[in-house]
């Protein structure tokens, strides 16, 4: 390691303790987290701002479903939030599985069920085979009812351009239930209402001494439903204000800029406002550092690079030659660093995966007693040593850009493509 440096893990492990509640996005509980996350940064005397910007919610969302026939019965479920809406949609119902040729034969004005939840190819498989409401599933068989958590999701909008159809989720044991017993007719009612809501990123700048180029940091602060969100990112960003705290004593040759980002949980939306709104300064970013998932007691630390390869080796090297035991790869990593690298600024996401068993995310049993300060020291040493080589290099040591092949992965990522192809079609209407 280059340099001695300080920090105070048991400081950041009591502040993602205090931040261990759920916090989604555009509501209060993320307000109150980014204003915690800002003020603590301004008691440390470092220049901190919250930056608002626009996501999309619901007004009103409620569904219900029952079975027709050959038995009668109600189940729970939640409506998908902005999908169709529909008052007593009565249909056949077929369990489509994930959706292969072999199951889209016959679906045409059907109400299908899917397993887990929709990405844009299987939606775009199910509107196009003249499916007329769709149920996806959440849980485990093995949840305790007291703690089978009915989520909530969204179709999102790149979904949404492909055409709306009502659709719902109910726990897994139900629609173990269903299948179970043979459901082929249902009567499905959803009704949702999009609404907007305002979410924040919280931005710190730490000005350089030597040069104009500048490395962005993120983190995301909210969470989901259900889930206090401590691993899922509070660690990151408690990281991220660890690095703050030692550039604001230690100031590097680069202008350092921190990002806790809103909203990331539906769909990047924090990262996706900071590279719009900040779109005139991103030229003079070198490069981004994304840190998600941390602290946890078990686990073993990882990297992606979303950028080209000399990325990839220096950052294996550096690891390497600096005793950090790491897995370095180069791929896309969901998370916030995708806006950045889908506008060419090369990208580095660090990330504490839990051991099997010992790191749960995306629901309740992300919690504060299988995290610990010596679990988030990891992380914070070997990001704290490998942004300041970077941000002290005299040259920096790679370009600016991000090859054709990630941004391939990155378009995929995006569903540019297919969004395309939607937009095309409602034009030509």
């Amino acid at each position: 390691m280059s340099k001695n440096y300080t920090y105070d893990t048991q400081r950041a492990f009591d502040f993602l303790n205090s931040i261990g509640f759920v916090r989604m996005a555009g509501t209060a509980e993320e307000l109150k987290a980014a204003e915690m996350i800002r003020d603590d940064m301004l008691a440390a005397g470092i220049d901190a701002r919250i930056e608002d910007f626009t996501v999309q919610d619901v007004d009103v969302n409620t569904a219900t479903l029952e079975v027709l026939e050959p038995y009668t019965a109600s189940y729970t479920v939640t409506a998908y939030k902005g999908s169709g809406c529909a008052d007593a949609l009565e249909a056949d119902f077929v369990y489509i599985e994930d959706a292969f040729e072999a199951n889209l034969v016959d679906v045409k004005g059907k109400i299908v069920l899917v397993n887990g939840f929709l990405r844009l190819p299987l939606y775009k498989k199910i509107i196009e085979a003249g499916a007329i409401g769709f149920i996806t599933m959440s849980g485990d068989m093995l949840d305790k009812m007291e703690e089978s958590d009915l989520f909530t999701r969204t179709l999102r909008a790149p979904l949404r351009t492909l055409g709306l159809i009502p659709g719902a989720n109910l726990r897994v044991c139900d629609a173990f239930d269903m299948v179970l017993r043979g459901a082929s007719r249902v009567r499905l009612s959803v009704n949702t209402k999009l609404a907007d809501r305002t979410s924040r990123n919280v931005v710190a700048v730490i000005p350089g001494t030597a040069s104009d180029e500048e490395i962005c940091f993120t983190a995301h602060y909210d969470s989901v439903e259900f889930s206090t969100g401590v691993y899922d990112n509070g660690a990151g960003s408690v990281i991220l204000m660890e690095l703050a705290r030692w550039f604001a004593a230690n100031p590097a040759r680069r202008t350092l800029k921190f990002i806790w980002t809103g909203s990331e949980e539906i769909g990047l939306e924090g990262s996706k406002a900071y590279v719009r709104d900040h779109a005139d300064e991103l030229d003079k970013c070198r490069f981004m550092i994304n840190v998600d998932v941390g602290g946890s007691v078990l686990g073993k630390e990882l990297c992606s690079c979303t950028a080209d390869e000399t990325v990839t080796t220096f950052t294996d090297t550096f690891m390497k030659i600096n005793g950090y035991a790491m897995k370095v790869d180069r791929d896309i990593y969901s998370s916030d660093n995708m806006p950045f690298a889908d506008l060419d600024v090369p990208a580095a996401s660090f990330f504490r995966v839990g051991a099997p068993g010992a790191g749960h995310i995306h629901d309740r049993n992300d919690i504060i007693s299988l995290l610990s300060a010596k679990g988030l020291e990891k992380t914070i040493l070997y990001v704290m040593d490998y942004a300041d080589t970077l941000a002290n290099a005299v040259v920096f040591p790679f370009e600016r850009k991000v090859p054709a092949d990630m941004h391939e992965k990155i378009d995929n990522y995006f569903y540019k493509k297919e969004q395309e192809e939607a937009k095309k079609k409602a034009e030509a209407k």
